[in-house]
């Protein structure tokens, strides 16, 4: 069977191969260099700042120091071989929480009222024990190197388009780069997001030495997020939370593999 980390380094080498194809494709290498560029601008500053700007929009605020979440964070940390990430509460029935921050020096943990409310100690320990997995597997770095690729492909896409109005390019070129290779690429950038949350609750579950905790908060989760909207935000960020927290989202598209199948694999973990 192959390792989730292996399965994350093929889809990458995936969007690099067709990264080089549309190069080749265009005949170009101005295009592609200005789109490099663009991309890798945008994704420096997300990279940097993208964690502020998370917290920002949900309101989180940070835990006093008597909180009693800083003791279980910090013992999943230590159990995790990393500092102790901070922690932030939203004020929000619905029951979720992410992690966020450009890596293990500069993380948080975020949780809504709801999830504390929802969850007992064990099952939030699981949930805590994932979204340390996040930190210390590196995912905010590998989802900004995926959104360099995919956002080259974009810019590539539009360059491609507004070079071929004049109808130098070839239309099989024109099909393939325009239309084709921007869905390859959104499905390569959601498979290796929905192998980061595999990644992360395995990760998670051998960290804590219980796969169970994390299933059995996963199987309420998934319940508790119909129970209660989130009242803020968007779908743009719904990667972050352990479960996607917006309704009508296509699992098809969905950054998040079916909780089914997480809570399969859990189940069926040997420690």
């Amino acid at each position: 069977m192959i390792s989730n980390q292996l399965k994350t380094f093929i889809l990458l080498t995936l969007l690099t191969v067709l990264l080089i194809g549309i190069g080749s494709l265009i005949g170009g290498t101005i295009g592609l260099v200005v789109a490099f560029v663009l991309a890798l601008g945008i994704n420096f500053f997300s990279y940097w700042y993208s964690d502020k700007i998370v917290l920002m929009i949900y309101k989180a605020k940070e835990v006093s120091k008597d909180h009693k979440l800083n003791d279980i964070v910090r013992e999943v940390a230590n159990m995790a071989s990393i500092p102790k990430p901070k922690i932030y509460i939203i004020n929000d029935k619905h029951a979720n929480a992410f992690a966020t921050g450009r890596n293990y020096k500069h993380a948080s943990v975020v949780f809504t009222e709801g999830i504390l409310e929802l969850l007992d100690e064990d099952e939030l320990k699981g949930v805590i024990a994932h979204e340390i997995s996040h930190i210390r597997n590196k995912d905010i770095l590998i989802g900004t190197i995926t959104g360099v690729f995919a956002g080259v492909i974009s810019y590539l896409t539009f360059f491609t388009r507004f070079n071929n109005e004049d109808n130098k390019g070839s239309i099989i070129s024109l099909i393939l780069v325009a239309i084709v290779a921007p869905i390859l690429a959104t499905i390569i950038k959601l498979a290796i997001s929905r192998n980061r949350e595999f990644l992360a609750d395995e990760t998670g579950a051998r960290i804590i030495k219980n796969p169970i905790f994390l299933a059995n908060a996963l199987a309420k989760l998934h319940y508790g997020v119909k129970t209660h909207k989130l009242k803020m935000g968007n779908e743009a960020t719904a990667h972050l939370f352990i479960v996607n927290p917006f309704d009508g989202v296509n699992s098809m598209l969905s950054t998040h593999p079916p909780i089914s199948q997480r809570i399969g694999r859990l189940r069926s973990m040997k420690i």
